[in-house]
């Protein structure tokens, strides 16, 4: 097991891919040997973006996205003949990067977390850590990024604090046990796929 806390002064910024607004990249991983890290070489990332006006999203084929709203509300998804509703936040939307997508924002701007993979390369998965609680973890990269203010949790039978707004980035080689002592939480997981 491996853990490095990633802070939030060090994380860096960089347009959309459609140029439409600025992410925050918190981690993310690239082919290795890759001569250059953009988006043909992205293997998964996971970042913060502010959403502060309706708009298309970037197309990104063959990447599998996930996506969570982490503060304000109303946020609404629209792709021919579906609906990915993230009104309420910490609600989970999953969806693919060929998807023609329009954000309807109806109760002003949203702060959201995207978690996204190159298909095929890996799995993954993002939840809200919002109560007191343990759940398994298997081999893989787990980010726990604390929201809004700092954060307790237990790996294993190791205690963690994640100041506000900072990601502790947990490598693991074989399954394990984490819980949420306190504070709020998102948890990207990613798994190799096969």
């Amino acid at each position: 097991m491996k853990t490095t806390l990633l802070k939030s002064e060090d994380y860096t910024r960089s347009p959309w891919k459609n140029g439409g607004g600025i992410l925050t990249d918190i981690a993310d991983a690239h082919r290795p040997g890759a001569a250059v890290k953009d988006w043909d070489s992205l293997l998964w990332r996971f970042a913060s973006t502010p959403i502060v006006a309706p708009g298309p999203f970037s197309y990104m084929p063959g990447i599998d996205r996930l996506q969570m709203v982490i503060a304000g509300r109303g946020l609404v998804l629209k792709a021919p003949g579906q609906e990915f509703d993230e009104r309420e936040p910490f609600t989970t939307a999953r969806f693919t990067g060929e998807m023609e997508i329009v954000t309807e924002l109806e109760a002003g701007p949203v702060e959201v977390v995207n978690l996204m993979a190159r298909r095929g390369a890996a799995e993954i998965e993002l939840a809200a850590l919002e109560e007191p609680g343990e759940r398994s973890l298997p081999a893989g990269t787990h980010l726990v990024y604390a929201v809004s203010s700092d954060c307790g949790i237990r790996l294993n039978s190791e205690q963690f604090v994640i100041p506000a707004g900072s990601t502790l980035k947990i490598e693991l080689t074989e399954p394990s046990k984490l819980a949420l002592v306190s504070g709020l939480a998102v948890l990207g997981s990613i798994r190799p796929a096969g």
